[in-house]
């Protein structure tokens, strides 16, 4: 199948500069541009008609437009996570015309296994408590500050979630020494370190001394973290989420800092978003909190625009698209 004209419809955020370099690199074919462009991958969208008459989206459109399409051949996320498109009704579209949709997984993995480990660190080392003194006590304190830091080498991390972002943590971690393992909805068997079942989850939380939370949004991951599993944790464990907020029952996460059954809690995604000033996370012990950073970096548009256009000339030839989720 030879394509000669493609119509791409965009509504990704895209500064003036790179959007005149996308659409010199994807001449001839056409560049459309929403007028309604989506600052925050995670906003929502509305319908739009250009959407529907296109052979390819770039960026976050209404799950409808795509299931309703008569020409629409490829759909690429923005996002790693696609909750909104997993749903039988998309998949079904998608499928019948012969139709296909990637994410940006890969373009994440880097930033956010980065933001994970500094994250780690900051645990290990204890220089969320110290940056706040020098900000605003201005106290000395020497002892207790080394009586509680830790060395990463030797510990062990559960990463709750194996796709792309885990699997860089697996290797930006190796120099540490750690006794990692890995919890995935089905085994493939090709994972790098010792990997289980999610169903047997619960045989793990109390063996390790880090919980990494990288599940994404969906019906089978709300509020997978609840009471009962925060239980079963090592106390002293130290809990992180850089998966979705909607993941962990935040109230019993508040429970178990306030009782010290968890060490310390690591957060770069929370429900709502943005999290109310009055919000209880924000005062809970030990509680650090990110505003969704984990993906972005400086270069973060330009990244996600190489990584479309690689997958776009791969279209063109009829090749294997990285990242396809359907």
């Amino acid at each position: 199948m030879a394509f000669s004209s493609l119509k791409i419809w965009c509504n990704a955020y895209i500064p003036n500069e790179l959007l005149a370099e996308l659409k010199r690199r994807l001449s001839p074919h056409q560049l459309i541009q929403s007028s309604d462009s989506q600052i925050s991958n995670l906003a929502s969208v509305g319908t739009n008609p250009e959407a529907r008459g296109a052979d390819v989206v770039y960026g976050q459109p209404h799950p409808e437009d795509v299931i309703h399409s008569t020409s629409l051949k490829w759909v690429h996320l923005t996002t790693a996570g696609y909750t909104r498109y997993d749903t039988d009704a998309m998949r079904k579209a998608l499928r019948s015309r012969g139709a296909v949709m990637t994410n940006s997984s890969s373009m994440f993995a880097d930033p956010c296994a980065e933001h994970a480990l500094a994250f780690m660190l900051c645990a290990a080392r204890c220089l969320a408590p110290m940056i706040v003194n020098d900000a605003t006590k201005h106290e000395w304190p020497y002892l207790e500050t080394r009586s509680e830091a830790r060395l990463l080498r030797g510990q062990s991390a559960l990463l709750v979630g194996f796709g792309a972002i885990a699997r860089r943590m697996v290797e930006l971690l190796s120099p540490f020494q750690m006794n990692l393992t890995a919890v995935r909805r089905t085994v493939q068997g090709d994972e790098p370190v010792p990997t289980i079942a999610v169903s047997r989850i619960e045989e793990a939380l109390g063996d390790v001394d880090h919980v990494v939370n990288i599940l994404p949004a969906a019906d089978h991951t709300k509020q997978f973290f609840n009471a009962t599993r925060f239980a079963k944790m090592r106390q002293g464990t130290t809990f992180y989420n850089i998966g979705r907020g909607d993941t962990v029952d935040q109230d019993a996460l508040c429970d178990a800092l306030e009782s010290g059954h968890i060490r310390g809690a690591y957060l770069d995604v929370t429900t709502p978003e943005p999290l109310p000033p009055e919000h209880r996370l924000w005062s809970a012990r030990n509680c650090w909190i990110t505003p969704h950073t984990a993906g972005g970096y400086a270069d973060e548009v330009r990244a996600n625009i190489e990584h479309f256009v690689e997958n776009f000339q791969r279209f063109v030839r009829e090749e294997e698209l990285r990242d396809r989720i359907v």
